[in-house]
This record gives C-alpha cells, structure tokens and sequence, in this order.
C-alpha cells in the first residue's frame, strides 16, 4: 500500500538539485515496508528519490531465486534505465518515503542547466562502477569476504556511524551476495567472535563495527 502525501513544485535537493538546480514537479509518497514500487517490465517513466527509509532492487532468477543488485538508502536516486521499461523490480524494505519525478522533466531540466549533463554522466558512471563491484563481489570473494566487503560498503554510505542500523534482513544481505542465509549467519558470527564487530539487540541488526581498518583489509 502507498499513501500520497504531496505534489508539489519546489527546491530539489541532494542529487537531484546537482543535476537540475531549479524547481521540479514532483509527487512524494510513502510505502509500507515490503510494498512494490514498480516491476520488472514496467514502463519506466519516472525517476525516484528517496527521503526516508531503504529500497532494494532485485531480478527474480528462473529458477525460484531472488538475486538482489543494490538497496538504495536516503538521498539516492534510482529508476533511471537506458530503454523504456524496468530491468528490475524496487520494492520498500522499511516503511519509506519517495520522490517521485517524471523522467522526461529531470533529462529536460538537465540538458538546460549547465553541468548538469555532466553530472547525469558522473551519477550513471558510478552505478556502472557499483555494478562492477558487485559482480566483483559475486565472482571472485570467499563468503567471509563478501559479508566483510559489505559491511564496509554500508558503514561508509550510512557516514559511519558509531552504531549502524541495517534496515535489511539478514535474508535480503544473502539475496544480495549470493550467499545462503545460514552461510552470511555463520559469517558474521564468525566477524564477531574475531572481536572485529559486535551485535546489539536481539534482531542483530545494529552493529557496532570495532576495528574497521581489519574488516575492509579482509574484502579488498
């Protein structure tokens, strides 16, 4: 279920505001947490910005599996697709809010604005980057490396909190690294009996990452 709270022209910010730098029309909602955004072969017509919650992206494999390829967290931007439907499925994994903008208005708006192609180019360039990293990951890392690499990957997008709150479930980290559930378990049991993080509360979703420094060196 998703709620309309507004439509509305005003400021952009974030990525956004870099991109176009003026007013855009935009229609803000709020999902419930495991609510589709849009689907798989849907017509992508908008552009999307979170301002609260996480969002996961994912493809489901022929033969039953789910293969997620990035979660997106406040402030990111996603949607954008190089033909005129949806290669993957968004989906809420927390009750969130979204921006949401029509993507002819953003690409309008960015050939006017000076840079502002540039920084379209700089934006699709990184998650190109973030893709290869990922298959990087998928391809070439032991399981302990994988669960390491992502630890670090989602300290440094969260700012590197003393106490970081993953908004994902140890299910949707596994879809994400191709991994069992009980092997990315095992692996962070085995992260924190090491003493390089430590778990707080009975979810084990807030983790207090002890000795970063050690964590990145075993997912280079």
């Amino acid at each position: 279920m998703l709620v309309n709270i507004n439509t509305y022209r005003r400021p952009v910010d974030g990525h956004l505001a870099a991109l176009t730098g003026e007013r855009v029309l935009c229609s803000e909602y709020k999902y419930r947490k495991g609510t589709e955004i849009f689907g798989e072969g849907e017509e992508a017509e908008y552009v999307y910005q979170i301002t609260a919650g996480a969002v996961r992206t994912h493809k489901q494999l022929a033969d039953g599996r789910r293969q997620i390829n990035a979660f997106h967290l406040p402030g990111d931007m996603f949607g954008f697709e190089n033909g005129s439907s949806h290669r993957f499925t968004a989906e809420a994994i927390i009750e969130t809010n979204v921006r949401i903008m029509r993507r002819g208005s953003i690409i309008e708006a960015t050939e006017i604005r000076i840079g502002g192609t540039k920084r379209l180019l700089s934006m699709v360039t990184q998650n190109l980057q973030h893709a290869e990293d990922h298959l990087l990951l998928l391809g070439r890392k032991t399981a302990p490396e994988r669960v390491a690499t992502f630890l670090v990957e989602m300290d440094a997008r969260l700012g590197h909190p003393q106490l970081m709150t993953l908004p994902m479930s140890r299910r949707d980290i596994a879809d994400y690294l191709g991994l069992t559930l009980e092997t990315v378990s095992r692996a962070l049991s085995r992260l924190r009996d090491q003493k390089l993080l430590r778990f707080e509360g009975t979810t084990q979703r807030r983790i207090q990452l002890l000795r970063r420094e050690e964590l990145a060196e075993l997912g280079p």
